[in-house]
């Protein structure tokens, strides 16, 4: 069976989704495929993240990864809602989760890492669900 693909979603595909992505393929890429987009994109990847994951994770997200819209990506089994405030935008899945993380857009290193931190945490946490069977796929 081919992995479940996971989106990781916000409104500018800029910040969180863009580390969730980055560390779904670090934690997970045996269990799901990472994807990452919004309904606007960025130029390019808030800085504060990509000197974050490059020092923490050996990771350049500039690299690897550009700001996506909802419509650049393959279909996808899993949505995980960073948090957004407003109305997350909508893409058609099997299984959706708000994991509702603040923005630490301009905020200090000490609240970007405690927002890696979960991201971290919920990525192997949602790894371990899929593996398990826990999560409840709709078909």
């Amino acid at each position: 069976m081919s992995k479940p693909k996971v989106a990781f979603i916000c409104v500018h595909n800029s910040c969180r989704s863009q580390m969730a992505e980055a560390l779904g393929k670090k934690f997970a890429s045996d269990v799901f495929e990472s994807y990452s987009a919004g309904t606007e994109t960025k130029p390019q990847i808030n800085q504060d993240a990509v000197r974050l994951i490059k020092e923490r994770y050996h990771i350049d997200m500039e690299a690897t990864q550009q700001s996506k819209l909802l419509t650049d990506l393959p279909p996808i089994d899993i949505v995980i809602k960073m948090g957004c405030n407003v109305i997350c935008p909508y893409l058609p899945s099997r299984y959706v989760e708000d994991w509702g993380l603040e923005d630490p857009s301009g905020k200090s290193d000490e609240e970007f890492m405690a927002i890696i931190d979960q991201i971290e945490t919920n990525v192997k946490k949602l790894a371990d669900n899929i593996q398990n069977n826990i999560l409840l796929l709709t078909s």
